[in-house]
């Protein structure tokens, strides 16, 4: 039996905050541009989107400077894999 229960990041704690904000405002602006694809938008709700869009996409800038370096500092931590030579 599967359970729907998210399981925590397995990466340290710094990291998988980073990564959980991360997805959060991905997911934020996947959303702001389904919306731009609205027929039905006025200008001024197309107008208040890209003012969202803009603020999203400086978050995820400044949010995402030294995470591939946090990346990179978990790539490092992991074991090293054990040669298959026999």
């Amino acid at each position: 039996m599967s359970s729907n229960i998210q399981q925590p990041l397995q990466v340290n704690s710094t990291l998988s905050t980073l990564l959980t904000e991360l997805g959060e405002e991905c997911e934020k602006v996947v959303f702001l541009l389904s919306q731009l694809k609205l027929a039905t938008l006025t200008d001024d709700q197309k107008g208040d989107i890209l003012a969202e869009l803009v603020g999203s996409v400086t978050h995820l800038h400044v949010h995402t400077e030294n995470l591939p370096e946090s990346i990179e500092d978990e790539i490092l931590m992991l074991p090293d894999e054990p040669d298959d030579e026999d």
